[in-house]
C-alpha cells in the first residue's frame, strides 16, 4: 500500500514527538522460488512472498522498534504511537524535532535486470535444475549421490526518514548450487560444492554458468577421491583468484565493520598505522554492477559507494550505518543492512575485495619451490578480536618446483588476519569473486567477495604428519 508524503510525515512527527533525534520507516515487499534437485527427483518446489514495515526512533545511544505485517496508515500510526509512549519513558531528550521535507532520492542503477522472476513461468526454472543435473550425471562415474538447487528472490525496499530522504531499491537474487557425493575405491566419501549467484534478473541462468558451476563442483570430488593426505607444517601458500575472498571476507573484513570494532575487533584504534603489504589495497563496494553484494541504497536510505579499508597498506577506515557512523564522528558508509523489515539494521559488508596488483598469476605459482596452492577455500571460523582464524581448503594442490602438482585433501589454513595481510609479498593481476550469505548476529545477507592470486611466504597448513607409529592431524590452536 502506497502512502502519501503527508501521511509519511504524519506518522514520523507523531513517532519524534516524546523526543528522539532521528525517525525512520523501512518498508518491504519480497517474493520468490525454491527449487531443489536431490534423491534422483525435483524434492520441493517453493514459493514465498511476504510485506511489512517497520519504525523506529533513536536518540543518543537508544533505539526503539516496531514492525507490522500489514502496513497500512492506520497500523504504521498505531506503532508511531506506542514508539512515543516508550520514548517518554525511557529517553531524556525533550526537544523535539521535525521532519525535514521529504524529497525521492535520484535513481540509480548498479544492478540493472532484464527479465523480473515473476514473469518466468516455473517450467523454466525447472529446466535450469535439470540443465545441470544432466550434465552431472556424464560427469564421472564415482559420483553417487547430485544435488542441483534453484532460488530467485526480488525484493522491493523503500526508507523514508526524519531527514527528509525516500530511497527505494529493487535487489534481485538469482542463486545456483551444485553440491556432488563421489566415493573412492575403498568406499570413502567425499564431497564437492560450487556455486554463484548475483544482484540480477532471470537472464542470469545462462547454459554457461550452469556449465561452469557443474564444473567446478565436479572438479572439487575429483581431486579429493584423488588426492593425498595433505602435508602439515609450514609452507609458502599461494591462494588463487579462483577461491574468492573468503579470506579478507572472514579474517579481515569482519573486524573493519564498526559495530564489532566497538566491541574490541584487532583494528580498534589503528586507523593511520600501516597494517599490511603496501602491496594491499581492500575495498567494500556496493556499486560494483550486478554484483551480489550490490546495492544502490542500503537498507537506512544512505547511497552505497566505494570505501576504502585499507590503501597500500595503511587503515583507512571502517564500514558504517548512521549510528556507527555519529558514535565514531565519521560519515555513514551505506553498510546498514537488514535482513527482513522485522529487524534493526546492522552493519554489514557489501562486495569486499583485495584490488588486484602487478604479478603474474604465472610467475607467482613459478617463483615456489615447494608449497601449497589453494584453488577454493572452504568453510572455517575466525575470532574477530584476535583476527586468529582456520579455514578449510576444498580444493588444493602441491606446488613443487614452481608448478602445480598432485592434489591433497584433509587440508586447511590456519593463521591471523593482521600477519597475513602483512606478510603478503606478491599480488596477481587477476581478479576473481565468491559468493555467499553472510551470516552475522542471526541475520543473513548476499555478500560477494573477491581477491588477486597473493603469495603468503609463510603460514601453517594443517594437515597430516607421521610421528612415530602414529598419524596426527593437526589442527588450529587458538
Amino acid at each position: 500500500m502506497e502512502l502519501s508524503k503527508e501521511q509519511y510525515i504524519e506518522i514520523l512527527n507523531h513517532s519524534l514527538s516524546s523526543g528522539g533525534e532521528y525517525s525512520e520507516i523501512f518498508l518491504e515487499n519480497s517474493y520468490g522460488t525454491n527449487i531443489l534437485y536431490d534423491n534422483g527427483k525435483i524434492e520441493k518446489v517453493n514459493f514465498s512472498s511476504s510485506s511489512g514495515a517497520s519504525l523506529r526512533v533513536v536518540s543518543k545511544e537508544e533505539t526503539i522498534f516496531a514492525h507490522t505485517n500489514e502496513p497500512t496508515f492506520e497500523n504504521l500510526m498505531d506503532l508511531a504511537k506506542t514508539l512515543k509512549k516508550i520514548a517518554s519513558e525511557r529517553f531524556d531528550n525533550r526537544e523535539i524535532l521535525k521532519v525535514k521535507e521529504l524529497k525521492e532520492c535520484e535513481k540509480r542503477d548498479f544492478s540493472p535486470f532484464q527479465i523480473p522472476f515473476d514473469q518466468v513461468e516455473i517450467d523454466k526454472k525447472v529446466e535450469k535444475v535439470l540443465k545441470g543435473v544432466n550434465l552431472l550425471k556424464d560427469a564421472d562415474s564415482r559420483i553417487k549421490q547430485i544435488t542441483v538447487s534453484y532460488s530467485d528472490s526480488s525484493r522491493k525496499v523503500k526508507v523514508i526518514n526524519s531527514e527528509g530522504i525516500i530511497a527505494e531499491d529493487i535487489r534481485n537474487y538469482p542463486r545456483y548450487g551444485v553440491t556432488v557425493i563421489g566415493e573412492d575405491e575403498e568406499g570413502n566419501l567425499f564431497m564437492g560444492y560450487a556455486g554463484d549467484a548475483a544482484n540480477a534478473g532471470f537472464e542470469f541462468f545462462t547454459d554457461e554458468m550452469i556449465r561452469i558451476v557443474v564444473e567446478d563442483a565436479v572438479r572439487q570430488v575429483i581431486a579429493q577421491i584423488e588426492g593425498e593426505d595433505a602435508p602439515a607444517g609450514e609452507f609458502t601458500v599461494v591462494i588463487s583468484s579462483e577461491a574468492g575472498g573468503t579470506m579478507i571476507h572472514e579474517a579481515c573484513g569482519h573486524g573493519m565493520e564498526a559495530d564489532l570494532v566497538l566491541s574490541g575487533s584487532v583494528y580498534r584504534d589503528k586507523i593511520g598505522q600501516k597494517i599490511a603489504s603496501e602491496k594491499i589495497t581492500v575495498v567494500d563496494d556496493g556499486t560494483i554492477m550486478n554484483k551480489r553484494g550490490t546495492l544502490n541504497y542500503d537498507d537506512e536510505g544512505t547511497p552505497t559507494k566505494r570505501t576504502v579499508l585499507i590503501d597500500k597498506g595503511v587503515l583507512k577506515g571502517y564500514m558504517h550505518s548512521k549510528i556507527t557512523a555519529k558514535k565514531f564522528s565519521a560519515e555513514p558508509t551505506g553498510n546498514g543492512r537488514r535482513e527482513s523489515y522485522m529487524v534493526l539494521p546492522i552493519v554489514r559488508m557489501r562486495n569486499t575485495l583485495i584490488l588486484p596488483g602487478e604479478d603474474n598469476p604465472e610467475d607467482i605459482i613459478k617463483s615456489v619451490d615447494y608449497g601449497i596452492f589453494v584453488r577454493k577455500m572452504g568453510g572455517g571460523q575466525v575470532d574477530v578480536i584476535s583476527g586468529d582464524f582456520q579455514f578449510g581448503i576444498n580444493e588444493g594442490y602441491i606446488i613443487k618446483n614452481g608448478e602445480i602438482t598432485k592434489p591433497i585433501r584433509g587440508a586447511s589454513l590456519v593463521g591471523n588476519g593482521l600477519k597475513v595481510l602483512e606478510s603478503i609479498d606478491m599480488v596477481g593481476n587477476d581478479l576473481g569473486y565468491g559468493v555467499g550469505t553472510c551470516g552475522k548476529d542471526g541475520q543473513a545477507a548476499p555478500v560477494s567477495d573477491a581477491q588477486p592470486t597473493i603469495r603468503i611466504p609463510k603460514m601453517v597448513v594443517g594437515g597430516i604428519v607421521k610421528g612415530g607409529n602414529e598419524w596426527w592431524i593437526i589442527y588450529n590452536k587458538f
